[in-house]
């Protein structure tokens, strides 16, 4: 008797150091994780996977990641690269339109790859403990951001289109050598959270007052 196609993956912390390339003809897969198997790699056969939703390839030793990547047009719910050694992403991933969460932290980037900038649906973005010292302003695309965390990178200011981003709840910028802040920020309107954390080159502007008055929560 046949077994019905699988449609979720975990093999979460299996030392694999490759992955079987069984994985890639499962391609009904709606989730795959190959979180913390010391991948250096990830092959282009990666794109077969047209139904995937949630793909975690965080906790490797990934230095890129292939052209592939990008035609993982179903790709809605999570995408995981925290924790490699990436310096950029290919520009095909502009084409994951319908994602919502990714989490890029703890790499090597020292911008925010412009392909992230088109992820059209994107709620959430963590690129934490990374060597961004400045975001495009393309960031401003981001229409339906909510969260935006950027602690421990080397961040001095962000760039006005920031201010664009009218969904957004969250900035976490803790750590960073800031030293100037864009007043559109103020002019955020459900902007309920605000984390300058361990910032000490800051001289707080005035509409942080503002910000405060009307109930964003600003740590400082």
């Amino acid at each position: 008797m046949s077994h019905p196609p699988a449609q979720h993956l975990n093999l979460w912390k299996r030392r694999l150091g490759r992955v079987p390339d069984s994985v890639w003809d499962e391609i009904e897969l709606e989730t795959l994780v190959l979180a913390d198997n010391e991948l250096s790699e990830v092959s282009d056969r990666v794109g077969r996977l047209k139904r995937l939703r949630m793909l975690d390839l965080g906790h490797n030793q990934l230095t890129s990641v292939p052209d592939a990547l990008g035609d993982l047009e179903s790709l809605t719910d999570f995408l995981y690269l925290h924790d490699n050694r990436l310096t950029m992403l290919p520009s095909s991933l502009e084409r994951l339109t319908k994602l919502r969460y990714l989490n890029i932290s703890e790499n090597l980037f020292a911008e925010l790859p412009e392909s992230v900038t088109r992820m059209a649906s994107l709620i959430e973005v963590r690129a934490s403990g990374n060597k961004l010292t400045s975001l495009p302003d393309s960031i401003g695309h981001l229409s339906r951001l909510r969260e935006l965390h950027l602690r421990n990178n080397e961040l001095t200011s962000l760039p006005e289109s920031v201010g664009k981003l009218e969904e957004l709840r969250q900035i976490d910028l803790r750590g960073n050598p800031l030293t100037g802040l864009p007043a559109s920020i103020a002019a955020l309107p459900r902007l309920d959270k605000l984390d300058l954390r361990w910032v000490d080159s800051l001289a707080l502007p005035l509409w942080i007052c503002d910000l405060e008055a009307r109930g964003c929560a600003v740590y400082r």
